[in-house]
């Protein structure tokens, strides 16, 4: 069964209500499309975040852009926004695990973004370039997910494939109770006057995220 982000905060345990409980404050629904060559090997991989429509809402006061509230930007607000979600610390991998054959694959930085709303949406994407390009019939394995869980990822859509020959997807949702079963353990075997949103939860976020398999086969 999928649960959206949204529902899955209104699932944090009420038992939990006097501690200031770390979840999620903003909710990324998360699009891929994946470029294979002729010889199936994966070349770079575009990744889409639109925004939940609170953060979007946020995001549109500070750029102070769709003033008549029609859900929409000129080409002069979209310019604002463009890349404003790209400007990324060192160290950050951009909340991805992009896996194949048991390593984890080194990414570009982000680049040919773009930025855009719809219906009060808004929507980044950005192109990253996979090094040594590995071929797909080892299977790629995309994860996107914030460690700390202060982000929350989803996954609705089917990834696209563009190029390649006879390239398959496989969605594989988390175990959401198993998920909630472990962020209450760690929470019971924290100090009741710890700082939850300070501590964090290193490893919660990975728990909660949706998994894709990519497979070509040998040419």
């Amino acid at each position: 069964m999928r649960i959206s982000p949204a529902l899955l905060l209104a699932l944090w345990p009420v038992s939990f209500s006097s501690q200031a409980v770390a979840h999620p404050h903003i909710f990324v629904d998360t699009r891929f499309e994946v470029l294979v060559d002729a010889q199936n090997n994966v070349t770079h991989i575009r990744v889409s975040w639109s925004y939940d429509d609170l953060y979007s809402l946020l995001l549109a006061e500070d750029f102070d852009i769709d003033q008549d509230g029609d859900g929409t930007l000129t080409p002069k607000e979209t310019a604002l926004i463009t890349g404003f979600d790209m400007k990324w610390i060192p160290g950050y991998d951009g909340d991805l695990d992009a896996i194949s054959a048991g390593r984890k694959l080194k990414l570009s930085a982000p680049m040919d973004y773009t930025a855009d709303m719809t219906d009060g949406i808004i929507t980044t994407t950005h192109l990253r370039a996979v090094e040594d390009a590995p071929t797909l019939t080892e299977t790629l394995t995309l994860k996107p997910y914030d460690a700390g869980f202060y982000t929350a990822y989803d996954v609705t859509q089917p990834t696209i494939i563009t190029g390649g020959v006879g390239c398959r997807e496989n969605l594989i949702t988390p175990d959401i109770d198993a998920a909630l079963e472990e962020m209450r353990t760690q929470i019971a075997q924290l100090d009741p006057n710890v700082d939850l949103e300070g501590e964090g939860f290193p490893t919660l976020g990975e728990k909660f995220a949706p998994t894709i398999e990519i497979t070509c086969p040998a040419i």
